[in-house]
């Protein structure tokens, strides 16, 4: 997963460890982005996006496939995005 410079690194281990203890968990994303976009839950990733860690849940509805970024550290949405299904 990580190369093994990472996981020797000592400030890595600072932050991987501030990161699992200051953030909301994958089911409470799960819970606020299907307040927003109800439906199926297809694929919840944690990433980085500009220096802030998101969870990107992918949801499915009747409609087509949204991706909703969800802020790991508070819980907000921060984007909505339909994905384009067409291929």
């Amino acid at each position: 997963m990580f190369n093994s410079f990472y996981n020797s690194d000592p400030y890595y281990s600072i932050w991987d460890g501030y990161w699992r203890s200051n953030r909301i968990n994958s089911e409470a994303a799960i819970q606020i982005a299907l307040q927003r976009v109800p439906g199926q839950v297809i694929k919840v990733e944690l990433d980085y996006e500009n220096g802030v860690l998101v969870y990107e849940i992918d949801i499915r509805t009747l409609t087509g496939i949204y991706e909703v970024h969800v802020n790991a550290a508070d819980g907000q949405i921060l984007k909505i995005e339909r994905e384009d299904d067409r291929f």
